[in-house]
C-alpha cells in the first residue's frame, strides 16, 4: 500500500502546489564489485538527466550495498520495501532471492522489481508471489548456448567448467543440465567441475583458488570453461592459473560476458594474466551520439567516485541499468496521466523504452523481444581484439555487416569465421585441449587373424621390436590424425578369437580393440562400434569351371586331336579320290589348284564346279553328309565350352548343406557360429582354417568344397589366388562391416566415428584400401604356373568315337570308288602304258651306262694324279737328306733348297 501512498503524494504535489515532489527507485548492488560500481555511477546519471527534465517532481535513489552476499540481498530489499516509500527496484537480485524476501514481507509482491543478473528466463517457473518481477539481465541459456558453439567450432569433445555459486547459478540445477544439452548437442560434454563459493564467503581466495586449480592440473583435460563468474574471481583464476602452469601451450579458456564485458575497464595486470584467452561479449553499438555523451558523463562521473580505478569505460551492465532507471521514469509518467494500478505501472516499465543505449526490447511478459549478439574476442597484447560475431539464430558471422546480412537470408555458414587465434602460449594452432602426459590407451590387436593383410604382426629378434601393420592398423592410425585432440596409445597384441577380444573390452581389460572385427549383433550389446570402415558381408567362395573363352585357340577344343587329324586326313584322301576321276573330262578340275579350293569350298557346299562322273558323285554324297553331321557338333560343344566357363561347381548354400558337403571358414571369427546357428551347418561339415595359405591345398585336396568369408576377406583372397579358378557363389549375407571396438559409453567411439566419415568421404579409406590391393597385385601375388600346369583338359571335346561308323562308310566308298578308276585305267591304256614302261627302261638303262662310264675315267685321272704327287714327294725328300748330310754346303745352297721346298707345297 506505501507505493500508492507514494504515488498519491506526488500526484498532490503535481495538481496543487508547484512544489516538487520526491519519487524514490530502490537500488540493490554488489558495490565491491566493478560492475556494481559501473551499474551505480549509471543509474545516478539516468537519475540526474531525470531530474533535470522533470518540473513537477524530484527523483531519487536509494541504493544498499548487496557485498555480493545473497542474505544482504534479501535484507536490502526487505528495508527498501518497508523503510523508504520507493516505486520500483532496480538491482543484481535473482528470483529466488526477491522470492525469499517476499516471505518476510508481503508489500515487496506490489513493488516492481527489475532484475539486472543474468539468469534462466523461464515464465513458468516464476512464483505467483512475485507478479512485478521483470528480467532485464540477459536469459543466461542464451550465455551457454553461446559457449558451446564456440567449443563445437573448435571441436572440443571434453570440457572442464568453472563457475562462482552466487546470483543464483548454484540454485538452478537446470542451468547445467542447459549447459550440459548445449554441448552434447556439438558434441561434446562436461568432464569435470570445478565451483568457487561467493567472494564474501572466502577468508583466503588465492588460496582455496589455488589449490583448487591443483587438482585440476592432475586431469588431463586442458579445456577451461568460465561459465558464470564475476570479474574478481575469474581474475584470481586466470592469476592462478598462470602461476601453476594451467596457461601454457595446449591449454585453452573461455571467459563469459560477464567477464569479458569489462576487460575495457580493467588494468594491464588482469590483460596480462589472461592471454590467449577466448570470451565473448554483449554487442551494442558503441557510435551514437547517445552513447558519447553517456560515456562522457560517465567516466567524469567515475572518475571523481573512484579514483583508484585506471581505466574508466562503460559495460554492457552500466547501459542496462542506465535504461532500466529511464523505464521507471517513463512509466511513471505514463502511469500519472491515469488511475493508478500496481499492475498497470509494471505494465507500462514493460512497454518503455529499454533501448535508449542497451538496445533491449521487453514483451509483457518480460521476454527479450530480440535475442542478443555477442562480439567473440581474444585477449593479446595489451587488449584484445574482436574476431566474430555469434547469435543465437544466426550463428558465427565475420562482421556485424554480414551478420545482419546473414540473419536477412537465413544462409548460416561459419565456415573460415574466425581470423588467426592467439592461444594462450602464443599458439597460433588449434589446442587439442588434452594434457601430453596423458595416460596412454591399452588396445588390443587381433595377433594370429587367417588375413595378415589387415593386421599383422610380426616380431625382429635382431632388433627386439614388434612390428604391427595391416590395412586396419592403417586406417585406425589416420583416424586418430583427424582427431581434435592428441590420442596416446600402444597396440598389444591378443592371441584369443575375435569373441574374447570384444568379452575383453567389455570387461575393460582393454580400452578399446582395433582389427577386422565384424559388427555383428550379438557384440553390439556388449560394446560400441565406430562407424564401420569398409562394408561387409558374408560370402561364399567355390571352384568355377576352366574360363577357355579366354584362350587363343578355345575352338580347337571342341574336337580331340585325334578327330581333328583324321577329319583332316579324310578330307583330303576323298578330294584325291574325286579329282582323280574327274580330271580327264572336267576341265574345272584339272588343275592341282582347282583340287585346292575345290576342297575349302565343298565345307560351306558352296563348290561350284560340276561333278560330271557318277562315280565321283557317289564317293562326294556320303562325305557331304559326314560334314554336315561335323559341322553342327562342332558348333554344339563350342557353345557348351563357352557357355561352361562362368558356372560355378556349387550354386547355393542349400546344395552343400544336402550333399554333406565340408566347408571351411576362419577358426576365430564370428562365421562358426553364424554357420551353424543362422545357416544351420552341421557341426562335423565346418573345417576350422586359421591362415589364408591354407585354403587352395584345402580346395585342392577336397577337404572342402566351399570356404566363407566376410566381403574384405574374399576381396583379399580371391586377389591373391585369381589363378585357381575361384569364384563367389550364391547370394550376399549383408552384415555390419568392420568396425573398431570401445567400451560402452566411450566418447572416443563418436569421436573415431566421425574421423572414420570424414575419411570415407574424402576417399582416403578407398585410397587405403587400393593400397593394400595393389601390394597383392604387385608383390604377394601367388605364382600359380605349376597349378595352372596341372589342370586337365575339358571334358566337353568330342572325340573320334562317334563318328567312327560315318568315316568308315566314307572312307569305303572313297576306297571302292579309287580302286575301280585305277582298274579302268588300267585296261584302257596297258598297250601305251607298256610302250611307255619300255622307252623308260631303255632311257634309264644309257643313263646307268653313262654314268658308271663317266665315274670309270674320274677314277682313272685322280689315280695318276696321286701317283705323280707321291713321286715327286719321293725326290724331294732325297734331296733335302741330301743337303743335310753335308754341312760344308754354303748358306746359299740351303736357302735355296728351302724356297723349293716352299714352291712345292
Amino acid at each position: 500500500m506505501h507505493i500508492k501512498k507514494a504515488w498519491s503524494r506526488v500526484q498532490r504535489c503535481h495538481c496543487l502546489v508547484p512544489q516538487r515532489s520526491i519519487m524514490s527507485i530502490g537500488g540493490v548492488l554488489d558495490l565491491v564489485s566493478l560492475m556494481g560500481k559501473q551499474q551505480k555511477i549509471a543509474m545516478e546519471i539516468a537519475v540526474q538527466e531525470i531530474n533535470n527534465q522533470l518540473s513537477f517532481s524530484k527523483m531519487d535513489l536509494k541504493i544498499k550495498d548487496s557485498h555480493g552476499n545473497s542474505a544482504q540481498v534479501i535484507a536490502s530489499v526487505m528495508d527498501l520495501s518497508q523503510s523508504n516509500q520507493v516505486l520500483a527496484i532496480i538491482g543484481t537480485i535473482t528470483h529466488n532471492e526477491a522470492n525469499l524476501a517476499s516471505e518476510f514481507s508481503d508489500t515487496i509482491k506490489n513493488i516492481p522489481i527489475l532484475s539486472l543478473t543474468s539468469s534462466a528466463v523461464r515464465p513458468e517457473l516464476l512464483s505467483p508471489r512475485l507478479p512485478h518481477f521483470i528480467q532485464v539481465g540477459n536469459d543466461i541459456n542464451i550465455h551457454m548456448q553461446c559457449i558451446a558453439a564456440i567449443v563445437g567450432e573448435f571441436k572440443w569433445k571434453k570440457v572442464t567448467i568453472i563457475y562462482e555459486l552466487n546470483n543464483g547459478f548454484s540454485s538452478d540445477p537446470g542451468l547445467l543440465l542447459s549447459l550440459s544439452y548445449s554441448l552434447r548437442h556439438v558434441g561434446s560434454e562436461i568432464e569435470n567441475h570445478l565451483a568457487f563459493p561467493s567472494l564474501s564467503t572466502l577468508s583466503d581466495p588465492k588460496t582455496t583458488i589455488e589449490n583448487e586449480l591443483n587438482k585440476l592440473k592432475k586431469k588431463s583435460n586442458r579445456v577451461f570453461l568460465i561459465v558464470h563468474s564475476s570479474l574478481e574471481i575469474a581474475s584470481m583464476v586466470c592469476e592462478k592459473a598462470k602461476q601453476i602452469g594451467l596457461m601454457e601451450k595446449g591449454s585453452v579458456w573461455i571467459i563469459p560476458d560477464e567477464v569479458a564485458g569489462f576487460l575495457d575497464a580493467v588494468n594491464s595486470s588482469v590483460i596480462l594474466n589472461m592471454q590467449g584467452i577466448v570470451g565473448f561479449k554483449t554487442h551494442f553499438i558503441e557510435t551514437s551520439e547517445a552513447f558519447t555523451k553517456f560515456k562522457f558523463k560517465f567516466q567524469r562521473r567515475f572518475a571523481l567516485e573512484y579514483p583508484e580505478e585506471d581505466n574508466i569505460h562503460p559495460s554492457i551492465f552500466a547501459l542496462q541499468a542506465y535504461d532500466a532507471t529511464w523505464a521507471i521514469v517513463d512509466a511513471a509518467n505514463k502511469s500519472s496521466q491515469s488511475k493508478f494500478s500496481v499492475e498497470q505501472f509494471s505494465e507500462n516499465i514493460l512497454s518503455s523504452n529499454f533501448d535508449r543505449l542497451s538496445g533491449k526490447t521487453l514483451s509483457k511478459n518480460g521476454q527479450l523481444l530480440q535475442l542478443p549478439s555477442f562480439n567473440i574476442i581474444n585477449v593479446i597484447g595489451k587488449s584484445y581484439r574482436e574476431m566474430a560475431f555469434w547469435s543465437p539464430t544466426i550463428g558465427f558471422s565475420k562482421n556485424i555487416v554480414n551478420h545482419k546480412i546473414m540473419e536477412i537470408n537465413l544462409n548460416n555458414d561459419s565456415s573460415e569465421v574466425f581470423r588467426t587465434i592467439y592461444w594462450p602460449g602464443d599458439l597460433q594452432l588449434v589446442p587439442k585441449g588434452h594434457n601430453n602426459e596423458e595416460k596412454s590407451l591399452k588396445i588390443a590387436i587381433p595377433s594370429n587373424g587367417a588375413f595378415t593383410q589387415f593386421v599383422n604382426v610380426t616380431y625382429d629378434q635382431s632388433k627386439n621390436e614388434t612390428s604391427i601393420t595391416g590395412f586396419s592398423i592403417s586406417v585406425f592410425e589416420a583416424a586418430v590424425k583427424h582427431l581434435p585432440y592428441d590420442l596416446h596409445y600402444n597396440f598389444v597384441p591378443f592371441s584369443g578369437s575375435y569373441d574374447e577380444m570384444v568379452d575383453q573390452v567389455y570387461n575393460k581389460t582393454w580400452d578399446a580393440a582395433v582389427g577386422d572385427t565384424s559388427i555383428v549383433a550379438y557384440r553390439y550389446h556388449l560394446v560400441d562400434f565406430s562407424q564401420p570402415y569398409v562394408e561387409s558381408g558374408l560370402h561364399m567362395v567355390v571352384t568355377e569351371q576352366p574360363a577357355k573363352s579366354k584362350e587363343a585357340w578355345m575352338f580347337l577344343d571342341a574336337f580331340t586331336k585325334e578327330m581333328w587329324l583324321t577329319m583332316a586326313a579324310m578330307h583330303i584322301f576323298v578330294g584325291v579320290v574325286i579329282w582323280l576321276i574327274e580330271r580327264e573330262e572336267n576341265a574345272d578340275l584339272r588343275g592341282f589348284g582347282s583340287i585346292l579350293w575345290f576342297l575349302v569350298t565343298v565345307l560351306f557346299y558352296a563348290h561350284r564346279e560340276p561333278i560330271r562322273r557318277p562315280l565321283a558323285r557317289t564317293v562326294l554324297a556320303p562325305w557331304l553328309i559326314a560334314i554336315f553331321i561335323v559341322t553342327n557338333s562342332f558348333i554344339a560343344s563350342l557353345t557348351s565350352i563357352t557357355i561352361a566357363q562362368v558356372k560355378p561347381s556349387v550354386l547355393n548354400i542349400q546344395t552343400l548343406k544336402e550333399r554333406n558337403s565340408p566347408v571351411g571358414c576362419d577358426g576365430n571369427s564370428f562365421i562358426v557360429k553364424h554357420l551353424t546357428e543362422v545357416l544351420k551347418f552341421k557341426p562335423e561339415n565346418i573345417r576350422k582354417i586359421n591362415s589364408m595359405s591354407d585354403y587352395p591345398a584345402a580346395f585342392e585336396n577336397k577337404d572342402i568344397e566351399a570356404a566363407f568369408f566376410v566381403a574384405p576377406h574374399a576381396k583379399v583372397f580371391l586377389a591373391k589366388y585369381s589363378c585357381m579358378g575361384l569364384i563367389k557363389a550364391g547370394n550376399t549375407f549383408r552384415l555390419g562391416g568392420f568396425g573398431f571396438v570401445f567400451p560402452k559409453g566411450s566418447s572416443l567411439a563418436a569421436d573415431i566415428s566421425e574421423a572414420l566419415l570424414n575419411m570415407i568421404e574424402s576417399g582416403e579409406t578407398e585410397q587405403l584400401e587400393k593400397n593394400m590391393l595393389n601390394e597383392i597385385e604387385n608383390g604377394n601375388k601367388v605364382d600359380c604356373s605349376s597349378l595352372e600346369s596341372n589342370k586337365g583338359k575339358s571334358n566337353s571335346s568330342i572325340g573320334l568315337q562317334p563318328f567312327l561308323v560315318l568315316f568308315s562308310i566314307c572312307s569305303t566308298f572313297a576306297i571302292i570308288g579309287f580302286l575301280h578308276h585305277m582298274v579302268c585305267l588300267l585296261v584302257k591304256n596297258v598297250e601305251t602304258l607298256t610302250s611307255q614302261i619300255v622307252v623308260t627302261l631303255t632311257q634309264l638303262w644309257r643313263i646307268w651306262r653313262w654314268t658308271t662310264k663317266y665315274f670309270s675315267l674320274c677314277c682313272s685321272k685322280l689315280q695318276s694324279k696321286m701317283m705323280r704327287r707321291v713321286s715327286s714327294c719321293t725326290e724331294i725328300r732325297s734331296a733335302e737328306e741330301n743337303v743335310t748330310s753335308n754341312s760344308q754346303q754354303s748358306p746359299v745352297m740351303v736357302e735355296f733348297v728351302d724356297i723349293v721346298l716352299a714352291a712345292h707345297a
